[in-house]
């Protein structure tokens, strides 16, 4: 029986392509035990149980960033997670570990070193995290796959595991992009912008478009403004008079968002670029200016591409949403272009299989080869296309 030992918390970040790399090896050998090593306080908490799949915390080591007390406790609390999660590896019979980074990924990673363990790594950011560096020393080229082309690390690029809703979901349907307006209270007929900083929201983008309403309005453009929890009332006030302009803190199910949308407004963290450029939207991406710069990053492939725009945090305001977001809105020629451009990067869209089938081959096990039901194809595989045989490609 394969024992699997998936590492990764913190934020929906890591916890997404876990849950998406764990659900497809679950599909493919349901005898397979899967556990998940996470922290008490981080999202894994709920997200994890609420999957079906057993976590198992261990206290979270952050590096240290300075010289003081902390920094000087950290290798003796550091052994004694990576002891625990040695002992946990033991005690599991575990055959393979997964790492996706986050603070439990390092002791994870060492671990399993010292017991000849395999480990599976993948990296979501272009730029990657100190787990995934250590991680990648530790592992071999073949078992590594990221997300990004640009990302610098031995391995091969496949992609953002994600939901089938997002990676299989075919926007350039004309039924489908209309139930998808209709199911948020759109009008399909309408040229459509959809504007979003993530969960948390962001202040910049609310300010700038809440400044734009009427400009936008006189345009005929419809907006879908996903502002954040507890982040509505500016833009809310401000689109009183605006009946196309809809303001809401969260969408559950952003398929749908991405589908209806002629361009996209956002954020660019790694799993906000690769599923925009997995469904093809055109964009233009507001990085988030803290951090060590792995938006910027995140987004510089799409960018190059043609597929994206990138503009600065500062430089998001009601003259750049007037001066390129308006005209752009109004030139249907340019964003099929950037569609077209999205299209032609190739990014690959099955990620999941791709590290279910790395978590295989690490293991010395056959992939099992089970057939995809209608609802995990891919929209090739629904088509017939030749050659999608459900195997763990990487594209």
């Amino acid at each position: 029986m394969l024992t699997v030992l998936l590492a990764g918390g913190g934020t929906t970040g890591h916890i997404s392509p876990l849950l998406a790399i764990a659900d497809d090896l679950a599909f493919q050998d349901p005898e397979a035990r899967l556990i998940v090593l996470g922290t008490e306080d981080g999202l894994e908490s709920r997200l994890v149980p609420a999957a079906g799949y057993e976590l198992v915390t261990i206290d979270k080591v952050p590096a240290p960033r300075r010289v003081d007390a902390a920094a000087l406790a950290f290798p003796r609390r550091l052994m004694g997670t990576v002891t625990a999660v040695r002992r946990l590896l033991k005690e599991r019979a575990v055959d393979v570990v997964v790492g996706v980074g986050g603070y439990v990924a390092s002791p994870a990673y060492l671990a399993a070193r010292s017991l000849g363990i395999p480990i599976v790594i993948h990296e979501a950011n272009a730029r990657p995290g100190l787990a995934n560096r250590l991680g990648a020393r530790l592992s071999r080229p073949e078992l590594i796959g990221y997300t990004f082309a640009n990302t610098p690390l031995p391995g091969t690029q496949v992609g953002m595991p994600m939901r089938a809703e997002v990676a299989h979901r075919d926007r350039r349907d004309p039924r489908v992009r209309a139930a998808a307006a209709k199911s948020l209270g759109l009008d399909p007929a309408k040229t459509t912008l959809v504007v979003t900083g993530g969960s948390l929201g962001a202040a910049a983008l609310n300010r700038a478009l809440a400044a734009s309403v009427p400009a936008l309005a006189d345009a005929g453009v419809q907006v879908l403004h996903i502002t954040g929890a507890g982040k509505a009332e500016e833009v809310v006030a401000a689109a009183a008079a605006s009946p196309d302009y809809h303001v809401v803190e969260y969408v559950d199910g952003m398929e749908d968002a991405y589908t209806a949308a002629d361009l996209i407004v956002c954020r660019a963290g790694a799993g906000t670029v690769a599923e925009v450029t997995t469904m093809q939207v055109p964009a233009v991406y507001v990085p988030l200016p803290i951090g060590n710069g792995e938006q910027r990053l995140n987004a510089a492939d799409a960018v190059a591409a043609g597929a994206a725009l990138l503009v600065d945090d500062a430089d998001f305001t009601p003259d750049y949403a007037a001066q390129t977001v308006l005209p752009l809105l109004r030139d249907p020629a340019r964003l099929a272009a950037m569609a077209q451009a999205a299209a032609d990067m190739g990014f690959p869209r099955s990620a999941d299989r791709a590290m279910a089938a790395r978590v295989f081959a690490a293991a010395g096990a056959a992939h099992p080869g089970r057939a995809y039901p209608e609802r995990m194809q891919t929209k090739e595989e629904l088509a017939g296309a030749a050659g999608a045989d459900g195997s763990g490609a990487d594209r």
